[in-house]
């Protein structure tokens, strides 16, 4: 149908099937909730609302169905791609019983009794409901993106949506059965679907998440955006991308890590640090994660100060030189930390890189507990002001990747600078921890 309406073969992709079967388990009423968030673009409105309603319609004639969006014209445009696809010849050839009993834009009925109303958020809905008070499929409340990209952040017009949801869409249900299905891409922490996951109304939804970057680090739809793709969008706006294509919104202001209170200074401070460089590996070369060495200091005062971070893609012969050149640029009395990994492919990595750099105070100690508990000491400590972050070309990529914690795609710098922080507040091997007077840069 979409090659018919729209002249050119629709580009299938994967996560298309994941959306297509979910819908069908709210046509067979295994689903009465369900919310899909998924990135803007990706095909979300063509299926959930134009082809789903006017398959449904296709098959249960009186079905009956509201529809909402953000925007009146938005959701009125929607409602008429659907009566359009009910008009057209081939539809009509597979689907023979379902006539269209008007021509208006945002309402119209079917022959059969069926009804689909269109508005948008905040909108009138009086004497229209969804779904038919019977056993079986009856038609459902549709809602596609509530709301407004530049305007989610704005915490009255966001409760102003839920509010309506609330005292106005929920009450439309002609049955307690009649589904509600809400797709949209994720905003805000509070926005209408983590309000709805949080259980704000007290409901238990299927939840189909789906991110631009699928667990194994590949592209969720390569054809539409490649891994250097997104990559470039996430370079240009965290914030965004981490609500948009990840679907892990985050605050604005930080949520583990308040990076604001961070003080930026142009210079080391007078008197005795000691130091550490820690280290977050990875052994994929460019495209996958990043190696990260963070250089932390604990000051005589007691605050720290992050001096430095070094963070290349690389694969592992080049990473191996990248920890042996940061050595001998930082000196010998730099205590080095490292990660090693479980098993005994872990503990022969750490051997040898612990021999690679002989001469040096080297720690290595196995990850404990998840990311979040392993930053959480150095995140109070960056939050009540206790930590300086001597200015860098590097500074921009590291208050980005802390105020997204632990929902922006990277962690390597703050998982080498918790590192970096439990070295040198944790045990010490006998040798003494050396420490040596910084004149400055």
């Amino acid at each position: 149908m979409f090659l018919r309406r729209r002249g050119y073969a629709w580009q299938r992709a994967p996560h298309h099937r994941l959306i297509c079967d979910a819908l069908m388990r709210v046509f067979r009423g295994e689903s009465r909730r369900l919310i899909i968030n998924i990135p803007p673009r990706y095909s979300k409105t063509e299926l959930a609302v134009v082809m789903f309603i006017a398959w449904a319609l296709g098959h249960v004639p009186d079905a009956e169905f509201i529809h909402t969006s953000y925007s009146t014209t938005l959701a009125g445009n929607n409602s008429a791609a659907v009566r359009s696809l009910l008009q057209h010849e081939d539809y009509r050839e597979v689907f023979r019983g379902t006539e269209l009993a008007g021509e208006a834009r945002a309402h119209w009925t079917t022959t059969a009794g069926g009804v689909m109303y269109a508005t948008g958020a905040g909108g009138t809905i009086t004497g229209f409901g969804a779904g038919k008070h019977r056993a079986g499929f009856g038609g459902a409340i549709v809602i596609d993106d509530p709301h407004k990209a530049d305007e989610a952040r704005s915490d009255v017009i966001r409760a102003g949506v839920i509010d309506w949801f609330q005292n106005t869409l929920e009450s439309r249900k002609n049955s307690p059965d009649t589904p509600i299905v809400l797709i949209m891409q994720r905003l805000h922490q509070q926005d209408l679907a983590g309000w709805l996951l949080d259980g704000g109304n007290g409901e238990a939804w299927e939840h189909l998440c789906l991110s631009a970057w699928k667990d194994d680090g590949t592209p969720l739809w390569p054809e539409k955006h490649s891994a250097d793709d997104l990559v470039r969008m996430e370079r240009a706006s965290p914030y965004i991308f981490a609500g948009q294509y990840r679907q892990r919104p985050a605050p604005l202001e930080g949520g583990v890590f308040r990076p604001g209170q961070l003080q930026v200074v142009d210079a080391l401070p007078a008197g005795r640090i000691t130091w550490c460089r820690a280290w977050d590996l990875a052994s994929v070369a460019r495209g996958g994660d990043y190696t990260a060495g963070a250089k932390l200091g604990k000051l005589p005062d007691g605050r720290f100060v992050i001096a430095g971070i070094e963070r290349e893609r690389l694969g592992p012969d080049e990473r191996d030189a990248l920890l042996r050149n940061t050595a001998a640029r930082d000196g010998r009395e730099v205590r080095i930390g490292l990660p090693q990994d479980p098993g005994q492919a872990g503990k022969t990595q750490v051997l040898a890189l612990t021999r690679m750099l002989a001469g040096y105070m080297v720690r290595t100690s196995p990850e404990t507990g998840d990311k979040v508990t392993r930053a959480e000491p150095l995140a109070s400590q960056v939050n009540v002001g206790n930590v300086l972050l001597l200015r860098g070309a590097w500074n921009d990529a590291l208050i980005e990747e802390m105020r997204l914690f632990p929902n922006g795609t990277f962690d390597d710098q703050v998982d080498a600078l918790s590192r970096a922080f439990s070295e040198l507040l944790g045990p010490v091997d006998a040798r003494p921890i050396s420490t040596f007077n910084v004149p400055g840069l």
